[in-house]
């Protein structure tokens, strides 16, 4: 028991060490690499950022012949650093669990890495280091990626509060279905004011539920709009034909590259979204396009009967 206390707490090398099969691995280590990333499931961790400690050490089969002194052949200490800074920039996470099984799943990919020992620890949130440290090994992880089908190009449409109301609303979804592209919705906040705190991050929440409210209401209005909030959510949707309208706040406060627009700019906020998917065009019925826009706009006056 003493000896499995002291292992708990031990460097990930001297885990390990203990824990080794009979045929011996080389191992590589990055220790006490820190940086400063925005993480964390609490309120207090979200819009700033916070020192984050790394330890890692990767077992790799050894090489078969001379080395040679190319980096080629070898497992660099790169690849470690460089799956930490992918899955870092990839999205924004509430835990460190996530990001170590992610972390060790992408050094798992490589084909000398048999197992990875993940330690993480935040160093700025008590008197001591809170953290996790997990064990994968290259047998027990899906270390192939498989080739998945391009996600379906979705029509992107931006509904302003006369366009939610307005009696056309049916025709329009049917016409937009009759052209067999998955469907999101974005809109913006309802024409009653929302509350004003003065506090920027405290008023941002505030106004990105009011347009989630205002999803509400489009949803009210018609069956085939369903709300939706995470980009999973919105991939199953779209592979499924079903209609969306989008809940903004998950996805616009997760974003490691979040948007300059702010959620009273909803026309802008619905742009950069339809930019993450990659949009050829977003529709825009009824409300006035902003001066700059993260992709082309098209715009539809709230009276026209067809799209």
């Amino acid at each position: 028991m003493t000896c499995e206390i002291r292992l708990a707490f031990a460097h990930p090398s001297e885990r390990s060490e203990a824990t080794a099969k009979s045929d011996p691995l080389d191992r590589i280590s990055v220790r006490n690499y820190v940086l400063e990333t925005e993480i964390g499931a609490f309120q207090a961790e979200r819009g700033v950022t916070q020192r984050v400690c790394f330890n890692v050490v990767v077992e790799v089969q050894p090489l078969t012949g001379p080395i040679d002194d190319d980096v080629d052949r070898i497992l660099s200490y790169d690849k470690v650093t460089d799956a930490i800074a992918f899955e870092l920039a990839d999205e924004r996470l509430n835990l460190l669990e996530t990001l170590a099984e992610r972390v060790a799943e992408r050094i798992l990919l490589e084909p000398q890495a048999m197992r990875a020992f993940v330690r993480i620890e935040k160093l700025d949130r008590g008197t001591g280091a809170l953290g996790v440290e997990i064990v994968r090994a290259r047998e027990d992880t899906l270390v192939t990626r498989p080739e998945e089908e391009p996600a379906p190009q979705p029509e992107l449409i931006y509904l302003s509060n006369a366009a939610i109301a307005s009696p056309h609303l049916k025709g329009w979804i049917d016409q937009l279905e009759a052209a067999g592209k998955p469907l999101i919705f974005c809109v913006g906040a309802p024409d009653t004011p929302a509350p004003q705190t003065g506090h920027r991050m405290a008023q941002r929440r505030i106004d990105l539920l009011a347009i989630e409210q205002n999803a509400w209401v489009l949803a009210s209005k018609d069956d085939r709009c369903v709300v939706v909030s995470t980009r999973t959510e919105l991939d199953w949707a779209m592979r499924n034909g079903q209609s969306c309208v989008w809940a903004p706040s998950k996805i616009v406060l997760d974003a490691v590259d979040g948007p300059s627009a702010q959620p009273r700019d909803a026309v802008a906020l619905a742009a950069w979204f339809a930019a993450t998917f990659e949009a050829l065009e977003m529709v825009v019925i009824g409300a006035a396009l902003p001066m700059q826009a993260s992709v082309p706009l098209r715009s539809i006056p709230v009276d026209a009967v067809t799209l």
